[in-house]
């Protein structure tokens, strides 16, 4: 249900058709943010689920919030409604500034 920070950069890198999906609140994503991610706050996921359904047709979802916590979260409830290639990136978008990107601010 995890993903590690390496992999999940290598499978952005690799496979042009993986969603990056993030859950954190606007505010948050105007601190900081992964280019290319799509923004859809964890509270509005469940609206959003049919979209979310037809991306996973093509491509695997990489969810990401600020630590793993809510991205674990989503993921797990995803994955519950049969979007079985959805799965959270461990360490969220701190991690990913600490060992991937330094020029993502962290917060």
């Amino acid at each position: 249900m995890e993903i590690g920070i390496a992999e999940a950069k290598a499978k952005l890198d690799t496979e042009p058709k993986t969603v990056l999906l993030d859950v954190r609140e606007p505010q948050e994503y105007a601190l900081a943010r992964i280019d290319g991610s799509l923004l859809i706050p964890m509270n509005s996921v469940p609206a959003e689920l049919q979209k979310l359904e037809a991306l996973a047709d093509d491509a695997d979802i990489l969810v990401l919030c600020h630590h793993g916590v809510r991205s674990l979260q989503v993921a797990a409830w995803l994955q519950a409604r049969g979007i079985e290639n959805a799965v959270s990136i461990k360490g969220g978008i701190d991690r990913w500034s600490a060992e991937i990107d330094p020029a993502i601010p962290r917060y």
